[in-house]
């Protein structure tokens, strides 16, 4: 019952057994479905409509820039840059750079000027394309120091003058197509070459190139049978491209079946979009599931009572059905007619936000807390989760149609081999094992082993059905002044799950006595329980500063520093916190339990590099700079609430 909507009709047919590279793929991909829709995107004012692009129009545009590149005399395995934002475009600027021969390299536009400058500079770049004059502007500040990058390339350009390298990306675009050229040189294109480098953003250090062959890539899109996609399947795209989850498991995936996407105008926007478009499948990372199950939660919490009351039945209904689904036991009549009550009275209505189509969502990147999965299963909404790196070409493990664990990422897909080390560690091996680091022999060697295993750094655990659990990355494990190895992610987990105003957590309590933690508060739920709490002299500010961060949740609206500074200081608020950690530890073994706990006024920032482009904390840089904070929570008894006393101060 839970897994019906998740199975595709007409299965969509790939075409990987046929392909050596990706433009391969593409070509063939172009030549068979040539009319059928590629993507859509939206253009104009008010209203804006939703215009269509089909294969044929992606492959006249990417092979005009490839036949402007080879114009340029670029060379098989020169490297490109693109840094903008998920849409058309970059989809053009990658896929023309491949059909010359080039290694595309994708780059975040919220890279502050330093990071951009790495990347530039490290991978040897010849052309940089950018979206807009945001990004032109950290280029140019940069090209004095990049005498390798011969043209800069804008999708929104404006006014250029002044500045030889600076060019539209449209001027490459009026290119004729040359397809002999364009054929010639894909046949000189080696399935064992580099196609992209991807630099993970990761949690620790400055980042490393992943180089990935096109064999990498075919070799995972060939395998990856297991997605349920349907020729007339349809998804929202807004993550961002240079994470290789987007790239290579949505869009290169999309290529294969032929499947569409349409591209969100913004990621404030996806909201409202998602019930325009109608999406049929979603892929996402677990902050977004997170935030909506929070905001789903926080709303049931301001409905009158008696709607409370049939969501909270309609709730513990679906919880019963998904545990009769994961033990394997048949649903009770009883308990099925309740469940289509509920689907009719609460959960459709919830499908409905997301435009009432959605056959199944993929997720990946960080666990997502079992209590959320739990709830989105049990509501219709089929949340596959995946394990993967960028090393070993984003997928290695996966639940799918017919084998869910939850809590698990699933079994071995099977174009790798696994096994567990004798620490925990997770090691793969097999034709999607990446070619290296670029410009890094050490890291390399450090992270594939003489017999070609690649060692993920995540400490994992078999189930007896064979379903792989992840227990946390090996570097992030706590070990306590005790001895006891700790896991992180668990904890905060645990705690984050129990209120919906609790944003973030990150413990602490490596070679410490016991565990303490960071707490971040979403400023969603925190300016609506400051408005019910009457704490707000300017209610209507209040009120469009939380549209506003509902919209854009990395939005800073003036006032919002002030105001969080304000609410977290509030005695009522601190005695909230300090219970749902109470909640979380009741759960939690003893020495894993949090004893102290500092709440932040603001939530951890991209901008000051806490967190990663995908939302992950970087706990080695958030280790550092709270490590004041933490040394007060232990050395300080008037610092901070001690969860056994929520009254400190």
């Amino acid at each position: 019952m839970l897994e019906r909507s998740s199975i595709a009709k007409k299965p969509a047919k790939a075409i990987t057994p046929e392909c050596r590279t990706l433009p391969e793929m593409f070509l063939q991909r172009v030549l068979r479905t040539p009319h059928r829709l590629a993507w859509k995107r939206k253009i104009g004012g008010a209203p804006a409509s939703w215009v269509d692009s089909s294969w044929q129009d992606f492959y006249e545009e990417a092979a005009a820039f490839a036949t402007w590149l080879l114009d340029a005399h670029l060379n098989i395995g020169d490297k490109i840059t693109i840094v903008g934002s998920t849409r058309p475009e970059w989809c053009v600027a990658d896929m023309g750079g491949l059909l010359a021969g080039a290694v595309t390299v994708g780059a975040y536009p919220t890279l502050a000027l330093e990071q951009l400058a790495y990347i530039l500079e490290h991978s040897d770049s010849r052309f940089v394309i950018v979206e807009d004059r945001e990004q032109l502007d950290k280029v140019r500040a940069l090209l004095g120091r990049l005498p390798k990058v011969e043209a800069v390339l804008v999708w929104e350009p404006g006014d250029l003058a002044g500045d030889a390298r600076v060019r539209p990306f449209s001027d490459c675009l009026a290119t004729k197509a040359d397809r002999a050229r364009i054929d010639e040189r894909i046949g000189q294109i080696d399935g064992e070459s580099t196609a992209i480098i991807v630099y993970t953003s990761g949690t620790t250090g400055p980042p490393k190139g992943a180089m990935l062959s096109h064999r990498n890539i075919v070799t995972m899109i060939e395998g990856l049978t297991q997605i349920p996609l349907a020729e007339d399947d349809i998804c929202l795209s807004f993550l961002p491209m240079a994470h290789a989850a987007e790239r290579i498991v949505a869009h290169y995936v999309r290529i294969n079946y032929g499947t569409a996407t349409a591209y969100a105008s913004s990621a404030s926007a996806v909201i409202n979009e998602l019930r325009e478009v109608r999406p049929t499948m979603f892929g996402s990372v677990p902050r977004i599931f997170e935030k909506a199950y929070a905001r789903i939660q926080s709303e049931v919490g301001k409905a009158p009572p008696s709607k409370q009351g049939v969501f909270r039945w309609a709730e513990r209904v679906a919880e019963q059905a998904v545990e009769h689904w994961q033990a394997g036991t048949p649903i009770p009549l009883g308990l099925r007619v309740q469940y289509k009550l509920a689907d009719r009275l609460v959960y459709s209505k919830l499908r409905a936000l997301f435009g009432g189509r959605v056959r199944f969502f993929l997720t990946g990147a960080a666990p997502t807390p079992k209590k959320i999965l739990e709830f989105f299963w049990g509501i219709g909404f089929p949340i596959y989760e995946v394990y993967g790196m960028t090393e070993a070409t984003a997928v290695t493990h996966m639940n799918r149609p017919g084998a869910v664990r939850l809590g698990s990422v699933g079994r071995a897909v099977d174009f790798i081999e696994e096994k567990l080390a004798e620490d925990g560690e997770i090691l793969v091996r097999g034709g999607v094992v990446f070619q290296g680091y670029y410009k890094a022999p050490e890291a390399t060697a450090e992270m594939i082993d003489a017999d070609g295993w690649l060692h993920t750094g995540d400490i994992g655990k078999h189930d007896r059905d064979g379903y792989l659990h992840i227990v946390d990355r090996k570097k992030h494990l706590i070990i306590t002044a005790g001895g006891k190895n700790l896991t992180p992610s668990n904890i905060e987990n645990e705690i984050k799950s129990e209120d919906p105003i609790i944003s973030q957590v990150h413990a602490h309590g490596d070679r410490r006595a016991y565990v303490t933690a960071l707490v971040s508060i979403s400023p969603v739920e925190g300016i609506e329980w400051a408005l019910r709490q009457g704490l707000v002299e300017r209610p209507v500010e209040s009120e469009q500063m939380k549209r506003a961060l509902i919209d854009n949740p990395l939005a800073q609206p003036d006032g919002l520093e002030a105001l969080m500074k304000r609410l977290t200081a509030e005695a009522e608020l601190r005695r909230r916190i300090a219970e749902a950690v109470r909640r979380g530890n009741q759960k939690l073994s003893r020495v894993e339990q949090v004893k102290r706990v500092y709440i932040l006024d603001r939530e951890f920032s991209l901008d000051r590099d806490e967190i990663t482009p995908t939302l992950k904390i970087k706990r080695k840089n958030v280790e550092k700079t709270f490590g004041g904070v933490f040394d007060r929570l232990y050395d300080d008894p008037s610092f901070g609430i001690s969860v056994q006393d929520a009254s400190e101060g």
